[in-house]
């Protein structure tokens, strides 16, 4: 049996989920069995996601880290990586060409998989 649980709640995603899709604009950016997303994020969008939670470790002066820009309108997506605008890590070819899945880690059942250029072989 397969439950398809959507949610903006990482903490529900962390206890509830063996494995896990992150999108951005209606597209899935990662896709990773959930511990290995939690402990090693490889998309900058999950990385900014992951980052923006608060711990109870955390002072109350912290500031909680933002994902710089704005979600693009989805009629009118920009070319490229729809996440190079906000994306701390682009590269030209980001706002040229949109990566597919690429693999980050271990083949097959339980791959890792991330949207980005940056894991180009």
């Amino acid at each position: 049996m397969a439950v398809l649980l959507i949610t903006h709640d990482l903490g529900v995603i962390a206890e509830m989920a063996t494995d896990v899709a992150v999108m951005y604009a209606g597209r899935v950016v990662e896709q990773a069995p959930v511990a290995q997303l939690f402990n090693a994020p490889e998309h900058p969008y999950t990385k900014g996601l992951l980052a923006s939670i608060p711990t109870l470790e955390m002072s109350r002066d912290v500031r909680l880290s933002v994902i710089r820009g704005n979600v693009p309108n989805l009629y009118n997506l920009p070319s490229g990586c729809t996440f190079a605008p906000r994306c701390p890590s682009v590269m030209a070819r980001c706002r040229q060409d949109a990566p597919n899945l690429l693999p980050v880690g271990g083949q097959g059942a339980g791959a890792h998989l991330a949207r980005c250029w940056l894991h180009e072989s």
